[in-house]
C-alpha cells in the first residue's frame, strides 16, 4: 500500500574529504558571488604576484584558467572561501564565495601587492636591472595567512619539488573540503588543523611523507593559533615564532613569511639550488654557498628576497651538472 512504509532518507557520504552526492539528487546552486574591484597604483602581473602560492600544476587550492582568471581557495579566519581574480585593463576584479568570501575580498589588495613598494628597490647589477625592466608587474603578495604556506613548505623539506607537490595534492584532495562556489573541478580548501592532526600514519606514508616531516606538520597544527598570530608580527619576529616548533628552521620560516607577510628581505637560506643561481647570475660563481649568496645580496639589504626573485626571473641559471635529487624511499616507519 502506498505510504505504508516511510521512505528511506537520502544521505550524502564523505569519501576522502569529498562530499559524494547520490545520483538523482540535484546539487544546490552556489550562492551569488561577493564582488570587489580594485585599481593598483602601477603595473600588476597576476601570474607573477600569485604564482608563489601555487604548489605545482595539480595544486587543488590554485588554478589558472584559459580565460586569464586565477582561482584560489583558502581557509580563512572566517571559514573556507574561494576567490576568482581577473584583470581587465587597469582594474582588478575579485569574486568570492563561501564563509570566507568577505575576508578574502578585504585582503585582496594586499594579496596583490598593495602593501608592497617596488619603487624603493634599486638594482645594483645589470642582470637584476634587466629583469626588473622586463617584469615591471612583479609585486610581493601578502596573504595574511600562515598555515596555508607553512604546511606545504614543511612538505618541501629535503625532497624534490615533484614529491612535495604530489604529497600536498593527495592530502588536500583526500582531507580537504570542496571549494565553495562555482570553482573549477576538483578544487579544494586545505584541511582544518584538527583534520591534519587526525590523518593516520599510513596515509602520510601513502602520500610519500616521511615520519620527520609528518611529525613536524603535526607539531605545527597543534599550535596553529599561535602560528597564525605571527602574521601580526614583523617578519623577523614571525620567523622566530615559527622556528620555536621543532623541525621548522630558517629555510621553512623564510618560505612562509615571503608569502604570509610579503617579506621583501626574507631571503631563503639552506636551499639546494638558490645560492648557485644567485652566485652565477651576480658573480659567475655556480658553486656559491649561503655565505657567498648573502654577501652578494648585501647591497640589496631590506630587499634581498625581491632581488632573488628577479634573479630567478632573469633566466640566467647555470646549466645542470648533476642529476636531479633522487626520489626518497621512505621505507617503513
Amino acid at each position: 500500500m502506498a505510504g505504508r512504509f516511510p521512505q528511506r532518507p537520502t544521505r550524502t557520504t564523505v569519501r576522502g574529504g569529498q562530499v559524494a552526492v547520490p545520483a538523482g539528487v540535484p546539487r544546490q546552486a552556489p550562492a551569488p558571488a561577493r564582488v570587489r574591484t580594485w585599481t593598483p597604483d602601477g603595473p600588476l602581473d597576476l601570474g607573477l604576484v600569485l604564482g608563489p602560492l601555487r604548489r605545482g600544476p595539480g595544486d587543488p587550492t590554485f588554478r589558472a584558467t584559459p580565460d586569464g582568471a586565477v582561482w584560489r581557495t583558502a581557509l580563512t579566519p572566517a571559514g573556507p572561501g574561494t576567490l576568482r581574480v581577473t584583470a581587465r585593463g587597469a582594474e582588478v576584479r575579485g569574486e568570492a564565495w563561501g564563509p570566507g568570501a568577505e575576508w578574502l575580498l578585504e585582503q585582496l589588495p594586499d594579496m596583490l601587492g598593495a602593501a608592497d613598494d617596488p619603487s624603493v628597490f634599486v638594482p645594483r647589477h645589470r642582470v637584476v636591472a634587466q629583469a626588473r625592466h622586463r617584469r615591471p608587474g612583479l609585486r610581493l603578495t601578502r596573504t595574511g595567512l600562515v598555515m596555508e604556506s607553512l604546511i606545504p613548505s614543511i612538505l618541501e623539506q629535503k625532497v624534490t619539488t615533484d614529491e612535495a607537490y604530489r604529497a600536498w595534492r593527495l592530502l588536500v584532495r583526500a582531507y580537504g573540503e570542496p571549494a565553495p562556489g562555482p570553482a573549477p573541478e576538483r578544487m579544494c580548501v586545505m584541511p582544518h588543523p584538527r583534520t591534519w592532526a587526525l590523518i593516520p600514519s599510513w596515509e602520510w606514508h601513502r602520500a610519500g611523507v616521511d615520519n620527520k616531516r609528518a611529525s613536524t606538520v603535526l607539531r605545527a597544527v597543534r599550535v596553529a593559533a599561535r602560528m597564525e598570530e605571527a602574521v601580526r608580527m614583523q617578519p623577523a619576529e614571525a620567523q622566530a615564532r615559527l622556528e620555536l616548533v621543532p623541525g621548522i628552521g630558517p629555510w621553512t620560516s623564510a618560505e612562509v613569511v615571503q608569502r604570509s607577510h610579503g617579506a621583501a628581505d626574507a631571503v631563503t637560506v639552506g636551499d639546494v639550488h638558490l645560492p648557485g643561481i644567485v652566485g652565477f647570475a651576480l658573480a659567475g660563481d655556480r658553486d656559491a654557498d649561503d655565505a657567498v649568496m648573502l654577501e652578494l645580496l648585501e647591497p640589496y639589504a631590506g630587499q634581498r628576497h625581491r632581488a632573488a626573485r628577479l634573479i630567478l626571473l632573469s633566466g640566467r641559471v647555470p646549466a645542470r651538472r648533476h642529476p636531479k635529487m633522487p626520489r626518497v624511499d621512505i621505507g617503513r616507519w
